[in-house]
């Protein structure tokens, strides 16, 4: 790992809650039932900007109180004002809407395992960057979830009834820009900040950018929509106040390399969520897939504990 990583890591020995093996893993199941969540408020006729700006409306509104009860909500420096700008637009803003796009289009299970892609592309970054290379055992657990997410990938685009090639290409934009997020928030972090402020005040930002987009395509907040699927509304509300303030603090203990790695977790939990609880149907050969990206699963988490 970078000398500029481990400055922000702060002590090397960590409780179990925050050892960025347990990190990885919390992160990575709570992000898996997002691609369900969208996809019930895709067949429910909830536009993909009025759910991505839920997501980011749970998150802040999860933090709020919390920081205000203990004191740490502090207004933001410029230095702080440029990373929140930047990393609200590239992690969560573009992302999730093109996320909430493509679900409906591809299924739940196989977008959550186009997030298995993330980790190739920010290694890719990380190095060119200069950022961190991981250990041997770190690029055996990548080269397998990539392997497995190929896998499923080519089985997805030649299976009968796959949904149109550029629906595909667009799914796999997502984990492109998630690797271009995840190396930016390290590079840039700003000195001294804490990880749920950062948090905090990058989805504020979003839910000012969401509401926008909508006011000036729709000249209104359709939050009526959400009336549709309110429990579904409520679940993806909960599940995204839960996740980002432990994703802010695996971006700050991990780095972006492992910080990427959550996107094998949530593949798994996306396509056996999608495949229990709304029906979608997968072929072995994309289940063999699976399996393989659970491998590196495996092998990711045994080297990120033993590191820690």
């Amino acid at each position: 790992m970078s000398t500029l990583t481990l400055q922000r890591t702060g002590p090397t020995r960590f409780s179990a809650a925050g050892n960025p093996a347990v990190l990885l893993l919390t992160t990575g199941t709570l992000i898996g039932f997002n691609f369900p969540l969208g996809k019930i408020a895709g067949e429910a006729g909830i536009s993909p900007l009025v759910w991505a700006m839920l997501v980011s409306l749970g998150a802040s509104g999860v933090l709020l109180p919390i920081l205000s009860v203990q004191r740490r909500l502090t207004m933001p420096n410029l230095r702080m004002v440029r990373y929140i700008v930047i990393s609200g637009l590239v992690s969560f803003v573009i992302p999730n809407l093109l996320l909430f796009s493509v679900i409906p289009k591809t299924g739940a299970g196989y977008t959550g395992l186009m997030f298995a892609l993330s980790p190739v592309f920010t290694l890719t970054l990380a190095v060119l960057c200069g950022l961190e290379r991981p250990d041997r055992m770190g690029l055996w657990g990548i080269a397998f979830g990539l392997i497995g997410a190929a896998t499923v990938s080519l089985t997805r685009g030649s299976a009968a009834g796959a949904p149109p090639t550029l629906w595909l290409v667009a799914a796999l934009l997502v984990p492109l820009l998630l690797a271009c997020g995840n190396i930016y928030r390290t590079w840039d972090w700003p000195d001294g900040a804490q990880p749920d402020v950062l948090a905090f005040w990058s989805h504020a930002f979003a839910v000012v950018v969401f509401a926008t987009l909508s006011l000036a395509f729709n000249a209104s907040l359709p939050l009526a929509e959400l009336a549709s699927s309110p429990l579904a509304a409520l679940a993806q509300m909960a599940v995204a106040g839960a996740t980002f303030p432990v994703f802010f603090r695996l971006q700050q203990r991990g780095g972006p390399v492992l910080l990427s790695q959550i996107g094998y977790v949530a593949a798994a939990v996306g396509l056996i969520a999608a495949t229990l609880l709304l029906g979608e149907h997968y072929g072995t050969v994309t289940w063999i897939g699976a399996g393989i990206v659970a491998l590196g699963i495996g092998i990711t988490v045994t080297s990120q504990w033993t590191e820690a």
